[in-house]
Parts: structure tokens; C-alpha cells; sequence
């Protein structure tokens, strides 16, 4: 295995800074201590705390794109399937990444730019694809209500976890067996919202 470079570790460190604390709480003393070195290799590297979050930003945008983009703008793959795939793939991204959620949303109304900017080329590969394929196959969703509905159905537990488990509804320890289970009904859902559309036009 290769060494951790000193760039590698500033990353690492402002990621579980910027996360725990958000962009403006967050120094760059802090993060150089943490990444265990100093504040002018930090600039070195990165010039700037706006700089380094940005790239954090942007590894952890990558990541929620990732579990969606390439199969969304893949024509190959049939809708119902889509739905399915982004399902599984984001349920357990963020099995694995729980921050991720509320990461995003906090820091989205501060940097609405970036997260636009970042988020742009993935629309435009993947969006003239899926209304394509919402047309061609005659369900009576739009693109736009198929998108918030089923992102909305996968993240909404993660961003209410505090919520669901204070009030009784779900115990810790059963919450990621619940949300996993959630993974393979939420496509059926959807799918099965759209179909009652149809038969009923």
C-alpha cells in the first residue's frame, strides 16, 4: 500500500472537520492540525479554506453523482431498472456515508454555485435520457416528480434519523436493517404509482 501524501491527509482531515463543524465554523488551524502538519504546507497545497472545500465538496458530491449519473444516462439500462439500481446504489452509499445528507443540505444554502456548478454536467448527460424513456414507456410521471420522489423516498430516513429513532418509530439497531429493507420496496413503489397513473387515464 502506498503512504498517505501530505495533500492526501489534508484532504482526509478537512473532510471530518468541515463535516463535523460545516464551512464557517471550520479554521484552517484545525484542519492542518488534525492532517498533522502545518498551516503554510496547507496553503501550500490548497491556497485557501474556500479552495479546500471545494474539493472536499466535490469528492463527496462524486460520490452521491456516482451511485447515480452513469446509470441514469445509460440508455442501455430500461427505466424500471434504473429506479431499482439508483436505489440500491444510494442506500448503500449512505449506509456507509451518513453524513453525507446532512452534509450536503447544510452546506448547500451557503454555496448554492458550486453544488450547481458541480451538479450540471450530470443533468445534461442524464436527463434528455430518462424523459426518453418516461415517454416511450407511458408512465404518467414527469421527470422532475420521478427524481424528487424517489431521492426524496431513499434520503428522507437518513435526514430524519434523529427524528425516527427519538420518537420509538425505529430502534438503532434496527435502523439499517430498515432502511435496507426500504431498498427494494421503494422501486416498486414508484413503479407501481406510475402504473395506477396510467390504467386511470
Amino acid at each position: 500500500m502506498e503512504p498517505i501524501t501530505t495533500e492526501e491527509k489534508i484532504i482526509r482531515a478537512a473532510d471530518k472537520i468541515f463535516t463535523q463543524k460545516g464551512y464557517a465554523a471550520t479554521r484552517t488551524r484545525e484542519i492542518a492540525e488534525e492532517a498533522g502538519t502545518n498551516l503554510a504546507l496547507l496553503n501550500y497545497y490548497f491556497g485557501s479554506k474556500e479552495k479546500l472545500f471545494r474539493n472536499v465538496v466535490r469528492e463527496k458530491l462524486k460520490m452521491l453523482l456516482s451511485a447515480m449519473g452513469p446509470i441514469a444516462s445509460d440508455a442501455s439500462i430500461p427505466i424500471e431498472e434504473k429506479i431499482r439500481k439508483i436505489s440500491e446504489n444510494y442506500t448503500q452509499l449512505l449506509l456507509e456515508n451518513e453524513e453525507l445528507p446532512l452534509f450536503i443540505l447544510n452546506e448547500w444554502s451557503v454555496n448554492k454555485r458550486l453544488f450547481a456548478d458541480l451538479i450540471r454536467e450530470t443533468r445534461q448527460h442524464a436527463e434528455p435520457v430518462i424523459e426518453k424513456q418516461l415517454r416511450e414507456s407511458g408512465m404518467q410521471i414527469t421527470l422532475e416528480d420521478l427524481i424528487v420522489n424517489t431521492l426524496g423516498m431513499i434520503l428522507f430516513p437518513f435526514i430524519a434519523k434523529p427524528l425516527i429513532l427519538s420518537s420509538g418509530l425505529v430502534q438503532e439497531d434496527q435502523f439499517t436493517a430498515f432502511v435496507a429493507g426500504r431498498k427494494e420496496k421503494i422501486p416498486a413503489w414508484i413503479i407501481s404509482l406510475t402504473k395506477q397513473t396510467v390504467a386511470s387515464v
